[in-house]
This record gives structure tokens, C-alpha cells and sequence, in this order.
């Protein structure tokens, strides 16, 4: 049937911040969403908090509002959009459930605005535990044996019938959160106390262990007329037990029979049929026992999902744009296959005749308190996928794509024979992220695919085709490059061995073994994921790499640009960057030039398929990117959009006389060395904080002693503030050298005067080589020392003069000038006592681009990338002027909630996952709703507890009265509360944790207090306030750790929030 004629304009709900458990691919299906709604005459509203992402570009839909995703918030966008209909099913969890209250609130009713995608009862019957239980047995598919409890008494209860170890799953949370796996009654206790406070219905479903089932996925979709297709299936490489998120997956499933397999489709259908999703994407998730090959349907997700845009990019079938779709009433046969270009309908089921690996990545070196072992609760913060012609060449491919130094199956230890068997065991026993390469060292030292299958229940197929490869590896290690021939090299490569690997295992360089296989003629051709496994021809341009066969690139003679992604996602690279390789194609397309993609992130828009002319699904390696300029021979390239990924290949590339676009390499050096950028410094006149550089233990300590306490110490060359740490006397930087990082040579570490009280500012600029702009001047809430990337921000800077902006930009544009930026530059400031200090440099594209951005409605990424092919920021009338009378905040988005033994203090190195914005007619308001969209509670009224290190107490004299002034009452520590008495106010002290019972984290647990502001300094009082900030945390009470938050918290209490003014970025910019 046609298109829906009784709805004409659709209100898209997002996903919000990136989060464990809910990332970046539903920037990816709402960005899809929005485009093919759009093309269809629909008017599209949409709504989302996160300014990193392409679908809040002004250009995707024709009303876009960045506000928090909170019912209050988009009843009031209802109210002034009129939207038709409210499609949800494109942002994850938090759409789902915000489109479920907004009705339960009546506020659809009200409005006379419909559901669509999904109704109420298809979620609820989904997400439910207990419908969702009852909706399988009606219709004869098992499920685990469980029971439902919605208290502590219910839990107790149903466990006693389960036995241990049992699951426990909240109902309506992503990523597995709140969930576990209880082995005893305190774990089962915890968890459950956990999961109850996470629910938003305070429903938990207690499942009986299923540890050691293989799991298996199918990626459904349905239209109105009952046709049902399985885009892809899904194979978990670790069993059940570790979240189908932290678990390497396989496309399609391997160990599957055709029967099994049939069981399974027929089964997804008959699940979507009866939980009564009409229209749009699902995915089915199954458990079968390897013992009898029982099978049990574990959950169903009624909305595209995390494995959605992991089939979308594995099988190039765009499951999020059908969905949309079909959601207004279009059918499957209806809709043309844009990869075979039209030559078939959207009903014809993919089929894929490679394999798709995807690998999850996480950060635990972040969160060193924290567990790092995995269980059924999400803890990875980005993945990346691979393509090869078999299981072997994709899984090498997808390890080289790590970013972790992974070169492929390498080992834990250089020595295999020096890897504690009690460790290999525990690591196998006991899941962690690394458990790929204890299986592999297992096997290196002769241990038996019987008791590794045992211990793992890692289905033998795959122990075999690792066991293979080891086999191979091992023949490499007892042979000599020159003896290996053009066949040897071949079979080589089909297995998927990069020549970094082989170089390693033949003792040459990388460069060696590349020359030899080129001149044995051994080069890779390019294979088109088309959906159809070659039936049809293809004239999308998505390809991969192999070896053998014939290579179906068919590269044009267009003067062409390559762009270099970001890769996975991680915390210190996030989405922002894969936004400016984005614009950066998008640009090159406008300027008449073929835009070329490499990137391993299936998660991203970067990797759709019809966002650059042609798209490279590979790892940024030096040897795929030299592979594909040697095939697509570019006239340029571009690596300063992607973070450090693709800016590791400068020196690389440069060697190879490769063209480079924009920035001279020279320059990012210049930059980044630190007696090199001392140098640059002296010669402009400006200041910087005391620094040096340290090659050992003694020359660190001494130094130190030079500059003087606190330090704020480091690794050179990193990203994300990594293993970055502030440091107030010799005993903790001896600890940190000695625990932290490794000091060498060739390993430097960096040590720079912390600025105390200092306020951090981030300048971002544009230079087209000739003519300097200011892209925006951000001035950070946290003062510095709290990393960039964790620091609330605001544009316009609230609270610096005018003089003080100007000299920051003048000293901007000189350094833009001297290191001859094209493109984009990122300054940090800091500011004391009226003077400016500089802290580092980035020539390249930042975190802060996408924010500014939507805040002076210009690209800045598409315009620098305009900058660098000639076109002069004055052809582009660019203008990097703000709206008048408005705010823009932005907020770091933490994780702290997936580590509950981690302090959720902010210091040097960055931790956060993610951000949001908040935009108002002042400063105050776009702080709150920022506040409000990063899920912070301000509470306007209550009790204020206060506990403030010496050297900030001075700030009291001035934060007091505005504490008063609100109402609040006031609880303080001993020392804190002597000197607000002294300012004449009441205060009430309490005990600290270590002064005895009743303490300030008793009070916090009883909800007697409203607001935490907590500073301090040191490891031991750090370490000792801990649980406070953890117990804040916990139950959802604002905490904020610095002074200048505590100002910034009042500020944002000024206004009520039913006086917030919503308006679109179109209407902002206009």
C-alpha cells in the first residue's frame, strides 16, 4: 500500500548522549530516518540533546531541537510543533521509553499526535518481562525458567525457586543495565537493589542461568501487510553469560544448520507477529544448549537497535531507512534496494557471501576500581567491524582495526612460555576482555581444544579455525621471508595475516614484507557488499578487501579525495570526530570532487553507504590505506578530522610522497613536541605554565621539585588525557611512575605546573592559510586541571571580559599564523589573575567542533575542509557569528553508573562517554537544561551539604549567601562548617565517613540531603571521600566536585523550569 496521506509531519525522538549500552548507532538510524522521511514530502521535527551527531544537523530535518529528552520538555516541542504522528523506534531505549510516558501522561491523547513504528502495547509487551514471558508461551516457544519481582520480598522469593546461579534483567533499561549475574545472596542482593532503582517500573525478571548456551541473533523486519524478511543473523563467539554488546559477533551465524536456522527465522516471525510490531525493524535474541540443542528465546528489542546498524553495515541492507518507511505505511515490496540500484525490492532477503566481524572495545584502564571482567551488564565503549571472504581473514582484519596496537592473534606476553598457567586458566574461567588472546595463548602452549572448550564453551568450530591460524603462525616463526613464494604468500594473506604481522613473525619491518608481496605480485582486490552475494550488479561503491578472485573496484579517473575515519569509538574519541569526516566528505562532493571513505566503525555514519561517492570498509592501517591510494590513486588526502587514528599515518604517508590536505605534517609536530613547542612559544612571546620533560625516575623527581607541587603529569603523545594525573608532592608521582606508566627515552613524560583556580578555555580556529577566523571561544565550567573533554562548557564564555577574550585571540590567530594552519586548530587557555597562559595545541579538528557548529549554524568542519582544497574562508562568506541573547552549555556525560566501585570524581584524564547540550536566553538556563538532559537532578529546595578542601574555602564568601538566598539549609564538615559559622550563617555539621556514625554518607543514603558540593586534594583524602561522591551518585543527588560547578548549579536554579523557551536550531540561525 501507498504512503500514509493522513499524516504529514513526524516527530523523531533520539537517543540522546552516547552512553554504554546506547552509542553512536542511533546517530546512524535517525540520521537514516530523518533523510528518507524527509525525501518522501514529510515535514520532520526532531529532538534529540546531543550536539556530536549528524542527525541534529539543521539540514536533516526541518525543525530540530536540541533539549533534553525528558516527557516535560517534548510535550512543550508537541505543543508548539503539532506533530501528526511520533516515530520512536529510532533512538534506542530512552525514545521507547519517553514515547510510552508521554502517553501514559496523556499527552499524545491531548494533542491528538499517534504512535507510530511501534505502539504502546507491542512495547510494552517487548519490554515487559512478564507480558513478554506470557506472550512466548502463547504461542509455544520457551523461554528461561524465571520469575517476576518488583521488590526485594518478590526477588527473595522467586530466587529460592531458581536456584544460583540465576540473571537478573530490569525491565526497560539498554545494555543490560543494572542486570548480573548472582552466583551467592550477597551478589543477588546487590544487584537486585541495583536493578530495582533502574527500572523505570521497578520490575525485575530473574532468570535461571543459561551461562555457557550458545547465542545467536536475528535481525527481522515487518511491513503492514505481514511481510516479514531476517536481514542478517547474528553468532556470538562467546557464549551466554557476557552481554551480546561486550561479545565478538559473526555475520551470518556459523555453527547453525539450515534446520536450526529455519527453526530460528520462523520463530522471529511468529515472535513479531504476536508482540504485534506492524511495521519496522526488531531484533530477536535465542539461546540454544550445545548438550540437546534446545532452544529458548532470551529477549526481543521492538526498535532498531545496537545489532541493527551492525547488520545494516554487515549486509549494506539499510534497515533503519526501510524501517522509517514502512512506518507510514509503505510495504516491503514497494521499496526499491538502493545497493542493487532499484534491480530489486526491499522484500528480497539479503544474502552475503563473506564474513562480518565485529569486536567490542573497552576503557577499563579508565576505571582501574572497577571490575574488568565481563558479565551481563554492557561495559564497552565502542566496537569495530570487519569483512573478509572467510571467519580467519575477518577476524585478523577486525583485531588490526583495534587501535590497541593489536597487529593480529598477538600474544599476552612475548614470552608464551612465561604466562602462569593459573593465569591463562582464571582468564579463560573468568571473562574478561582479552579472553581472544588467552584462548590463543592456550593453544600456543599445547593445551588441548577439549579443556579450553570446557572452560570457555566456545564452540569448537571457532577453537579450530584459531588453532589453524596459530598453526600457520608458528610455520612463519621456523621460515625466512625470502623463503616464502607467491602461493605461500597468498594463502598468507587469504588468512587474513597483515604484513605487520608477518614482519613481526620473520623478524623484518613492515615495509620489507609489503615490497616482497608487491613484487611476488601477491596485491588485494576489492570486493562490493551488494546484498545479493553477486546475483545482481551493484552500483553502490561499498567495498572490501580480499585476496584472489577478480577485484571489483572500478576505481574512476575523477579527481578524488580521500577521507581517513576515526575507527572505533572510545573515550577521548568519540562521535565528534567521526561528524567531521562527514562534512569533510560531504564537502569534497560539493566541490565537485569524488569523496572516498575508510573507516572499521559500523556504528557511524561515516560507514552508510550512500554518505561519500565510495566507501572503504577497512582497519586505518598503514598498509590498507596505502593498498587503497595504490587502486584509487586520490589526489589528496585528509587525516586531521579523525583524532589520532588516522594522524599516526602522517609521518608514514609522508614519506610516500603522499598529498597530504591542509596543515603541513611538519606543523602537528611542532605542536606536539614539547622542546619543539617551547620553541614556538619564546618566539611569539607567550606564557605557559612551568613545564619539562622527564626520560627516568630521578630526572622526574628532580624536575618536579624545580617546578614545584602540584603537577599535573603525563604520558607524551595521547589522547583523552590518558594516564593523565594531578600530583601534590613527590611520594604520589613516585607512586604514579611506578604504577602508572613506563618512563624512557623513548617514552617521555611530560610534567607541567597545575594553575590552581585557573579557568580553562578552548579556542577553536579556521585558517585558510591566508585569512585567520575564530571558529567560538568556550570557556570551561570546571576550572583547569578537570580534562577539556569532562568539563562543562559555555559559548559565549559567561564570565570573561572582553580584553581578556581579545588577547586570546590575537595570540590564536599568531599561532594559526606561525605553524600555517589550513583547516582546524584547537587552542587551550587557561586564565589567572588577568593573564592568559597557554596549555596546548591541536592542528586538527577537536571534540568542540560539532557544538560550535550547531551553536553559529555553519559547519566549521565542511568549511575547513573547503579551506584546504583553495577555497578561501572569503569565497565561503563564512561567519562565526553567535546568535544574539542566547546561551549554549555543553555537558560531559559520565559513565560512572555501569562502574559502581568507581569515584566519580573529575580530574585530569578524561572519563567521559559523551555530552549533551543546553541552549537559553541565559547562561543559568542553558546550564540547567543541560543539567536536566545529561540526567542530573537539580532539586531547587532541601539541604545543601558542603565539604571543601582549605585552598577553595576563600570561595565560601561569596557562595554562602547565594545558598541562603535559595532557601536551602546547610550541612557541612568540621572545618568547612567553622568557616561558614564565621561568615555568620547557619550551618548543621556532620560527621565525615572516618569521624563515626551518623556520617554524611548515612544521610545520603536516607535522601536527607538535596545537593553535593564536595572539593578536595590529595590520594589519601581523595580516597577517603570516595564514598560520598559514590553514594550521591547512586541515589541520583546532584554532585558536583568543583567550585566553579557550584556556581555555575545556583546560576541554573534562577529560572523555573516552566519558563524554558524551546526553539529550533533553523529558527536560531535563521
Amino acid at each position: 500500500m501507498p504512503r500514509r496521506k493522513d499524516i504529514s509531519s513526524i516527530l523523531i525522538i533520539g537517543a540522546g548522549p552516547i552512553i554504554i549500552g546506547q552509542a553512536c548507532e542511533f546517530d546512524y538510524s535517525g540520521a537514516q530516518a530523518c533523510k528518507a522521511l524527509k525525501e518522501e514530502g514529510f515535514r520532520v521535527i526532531l529532538v534529540n540533546s546531543n550536539p556530536a551527531t549528524i542527525m541534529t544537523d539543521p539540514l536533516l530535518a526541518d525543525a530540530t531541537y536540541i533539549e533534553p529528552i525528558h516527557w516535560k520538555s517534548v510535550e512543550k516541542i508537541i505543543e508548539k510543533e503539532k506533530p501528526d504522528a511520533i516515530l520512536p523506534t529510532m533512538g534506542g531505549q530512552t525514545a521507547l521509553n519517553t514515547a510510552l510516558t508521554l502517553d501514559k501522561k496523556g499527552v499524545l491523547k491531548k494533542h491528538n499526535t499517534i504512535l507510530i513504528g511501534a505502539n504502546r502495547e507491542a512495547i510494552d509487551k517487548a519490554e515487559d518481562r512478564q507480558l513478554f514471558d506470557e506472550t512466548m508461551q502463547g504461542i509455544n516457544l520457551a523461554t528461561p525458567a524465571s520469575g517476576i519481582a518488583h521488590s526485594m520480598e518478590d526477588a527473595l522469593k522467586v530466587q529460592k525457586e531458581i536456584g544460583f546461579p540465576c540473571i537478573i534483567r530490569p525491565s526497560f533499561t539498554m545494555g543490560g543495565t543494572g542486570g548480573g549475574i548472582a552466583y551467592n545472596i550477597s551478589e543477588f542482593k546487590n544487584i537486585c537493589e541495583k536493578g530495582l532503582e533502574l527500572s523505570p517500573t521497578n520490575e525485575l525478571l530473574i532468570d535461571e542461568s543459561l551461562i555457557g548456551w550458545k547465542e545467536f541473533e536475528m535481525e527481522v523486519v515487518r511491513d503492514c501487510e505481514d511481510n516479514c524478511i531476517i536481514v542478517c543473523s547474528i553468532e556470538n563467539f562467546d557464549p551466554m553469560g557476557i552481554h551480546t554488546g561486550d561479545s565478538i559477533t559473526i555475520a551470518p551465524a556459523q555453527t547453525l544448520t539450515d534446520k536450526e536456522f529455519q527453526i530460528m527465522r520462523n520463530a522471529s516471525f511468529k515472535i513479531l507477529r504476536e508482540i504485534g510490531v506492524d511495521t519496522g525493524g526488531s531484533n530477536v535474541q535465542f539461546a540454544v544448549n550445545p548438550e540437546n540443542g534446545k532452544m529458548v528465546v532470551i529477549e526481543m528489542n521492538p526498535r532498531v537497535s545496537r545489532s541493527s546498524a551492525l547488520a545494516s553495515k554487515a549486509t549494506g541492507f539499510p534497515i533503519a531507512k526501510v524501517a522509517a518507511l514502512l512506518s507510514v505505511g509503505f510495504t516491503l515490496d514497494e521499496l526499491k534496494n538502493d545497493i542493487t540500484g532499484g534491480l530489486t525490492p526491499a522484500s528480497f532477503e539479503p544474502s552475503i557471501d563473506y564474513i562480518v566481524t565485529k569486536i567490542p572495545k573497552f576503557a577499563f584502564e579508565k576505571f582501574p576500581q572497577a571490575s574488568p571482567k565481563l558479565t551481563t551488564q554492557m561495559k564497552s565503549v565502542g566496537e569495530v567491524m570487519s569483512i573478509g571472504s572467510n571467519f580467519q581473514e575477518s577476524l585478523q582484519k577486525a583485531l588490526c582495526s583495534m587501535e590497541e596496537g593489536l597487529n593480529g592473534l598477538n600474544s599476552t606476553n612475548e614470552r608464551v612460555d612465561s604466562i602462569p598457567d593459573e593465569e591463562i586458566l582464571n582468564e579463560l574461567t573468568i571473562p574478561g576482555p582479552k579472553r581472544l588472546f588467552y584462548v590463543a595463548d592456550a593453544i600456543r602452549k599445547k593445551w588441548s581444544l577439549e579443556k579450553i572448550h570446557k572452560l570457555t564453551m566456545i564452540d569448537y568450530w571457532f577453537l579450530d579455525q584459531i588453532a589453524e591460524l596459530l598453526e600457520m603462525e608458528k610455520k612463519l616463526l621456523d621460515s625466512n621471508l625470502d623463503n616464502l613464494d607467491k602461493e605461500s604468500f597468498l594463502i598468507l594473506k587469504e588468512k587474513g595475516f597483515s604484513d605487520c604481522r608477518i614482519a613481526y613473525l620473520t623478524n623484518h619491518n613492515e615495509d620489507i614484507v609489503r615490497n616482497t608481496r608487491k613484487k611476488l605480485g601477491v596485491t588485494p582486490i576489492f570486493r562490493r557488499v551488494d546484498t545479493c552475494a553477486a546475483e545482481f550488479s551493484t552500483s553502490t561503491c561499498y567495498m572490501y578487501s580480499s585476496y584472489g578472485d577478480q577485484c571489483e573496484s572500478n576505481p574512476s579517473s575523477k579527481d578524488k579525495i580521500l577521507v581517513l575515519g576515526s575507527g572505533p569509538n572510545r573515550i577521548g574519541q568519540g562521535i565528534e570526530f567521526d561528524y567531521c569526516c562527514v562534512h569533510a566528505s560531504l564537502a569534497m562532493q560539493e566541490e565537485g570532487y569524488e569523496s572516498i571513505m575508510v573507516n572499521c566503525n559500523p556504528e557511524t555514519v561515516s560507514t552508510d553507504y550512500d554518505v561519500s561517492n565510495r566507501l572503504y570498509f577497512e582497519p586505518i592501517t598503514t598498509e590498507k590505506i596505502l593498498d587503497i591510494i595504490d587502486i584509487e590513486k586520490p589526489n589528496g588526502v585528509i587525516i586531521q578530522f579523525g583524532g589520532q587514528t588516522p594522524l599516526k599515518l602522517a609521518d608514514v604517508l609522508s614519506q610516500k610522497n603522499i598529498n597530504i590536505l591542509g596543515t603541513n605534517v611538519d606543523a602537528i609536530d611542532r605542536s606536539e613536541d614539547r622542546e619543539r613547542f617551547q620553541e614556538l612559544v619564546n618566539k611569539l612571546n607567550l606564557k605557559q605554565p612551568s613545564n619539562a620533560t622527564a626520560r627516568n625516575m630521578d630526572e622526574a623527581l628532580k624536575k618536579a621539585k624545580d617546578i614545584g607541587f602540584p603537577i599535573v603529569v603525563r604520558p607524551s603523545y595521547v589522547l583523552g588525557g590518558r594516564a593523565m594525573q594531578l600530583v601534590n608532592n613527590l611520594q604520589e608521582l613516585e607512586k604514579y611512575l611506578n604504577e602508572a606508566v613506563e618512563v624512557s627515552n623513548s617514552k617521555p613524560i611530560l610534567l607541567d605546573s597545575y594553575l590552581t583556580d585557573a579557568i580553562e578555555v578552548d579556542v577553536d580556529v579556521v585558517s585558510d592559510g591566508k585569512n585567520i577566523e575564530i571558529g567560538g571561544i568556550l570557556q570551561h565550567i570546571e576550572q583547569a586541571g578537570i580534562h577539556s573533554g569532562d568539563s562543562a562548557c559555555s559559548l559565549p564564555p559567561y564570565s570573561l571580559s572582553e580584553k581578556i577574550q581579545e588577547k586570546m585571540s590575537t595570540q590564536a590567530k599568531n599561532i594559526a599564523k606561525e605553524l600555517c594552519i589550513i583547516g582546524l586548530m584547537n587552542i587551550q587557555f587557561a586564565i589567572k589573575n588577568e593573564e592568559v597562559y597557554i596549555i596546548e595545541v591541536n592542528p586538527r579538528a577537536s571534540r568542540t567542533v560539532p557544538f560550535i557548529s550547531k551553536a553559529i549554524g555553519n559547519s566549521l568542519a565542511k568549511v575547513a575542509s573547503k579551506c584546504m582544497i583553495g577555497k578561501s574562508l572569503k569565497d565561503q562568506n563564512f561567519s562565526s557569528k553567535l546568535p544574539e541573547n542566547l546561551s549554549f552549555v555543553k555537558e560531559a556525560v559520565m559513565p560512572f553508573d555501569k562502574f559502581p566501585h568507581v569515584d566519580p570524581i573529575l580530574g585530569p584524564e578524561m572519563k567521559s562517554t559523551g555530552e549533551v547540550m543546553g541552549i537559553g536566553p541565559n547562561f543559568g538556563e542553558a546550564y540547567s537544561k543541560a543539567q536536566k538532559a545529561a540526567n542530573k537532578s537539580l532539586r531547587r529546595s532541601g539541604v545543601i551539604f558542603i565539604s571543601v578542601k582549605d585552598t577553595d574555602k576563600k570561595y565560601l564568601d561569596e557562595l554562602i549567601p547565594i545558598i541562603s538566598n535559595y532557601g536551602f539549609s546547610i550541612v557541612a564538615t568540621t572545618s568547612t562548617a567553622k568557616y561558614i559559622e564565621k561568615l555568620g550563617f547557619d550551618v548543621k555539621r556532620i560527621n565525615k565517613v572516618m569521624e563515626g556514625r551518623p556520617h554524611v554518607v548515612d544521610s545520603l543514603l536516607n535522601n536527607e540531603i538535596d545537593i553535593v558540593i564536595n572539593t578536595t586534594e590529595g590520594s589519601q583524602s581523595i580516597k577517603d571521600s570516595a564514598s560520598i561522591r559514590q553514594s550521591a551518585l547512586r541515589n541520583k543527588i546532584f554532585c558536583t566536585t568543583t567550585m566553579f560547578g557550584a556556581f555555575a548549579a545556583m546560576e541554573a536554579l534562577q529560572g523555573s523550569e516552566e519558563d524554558w523557551t524551546y526553539s529550533s536550531l533553523q529558527e536560531i540561525n535563521n
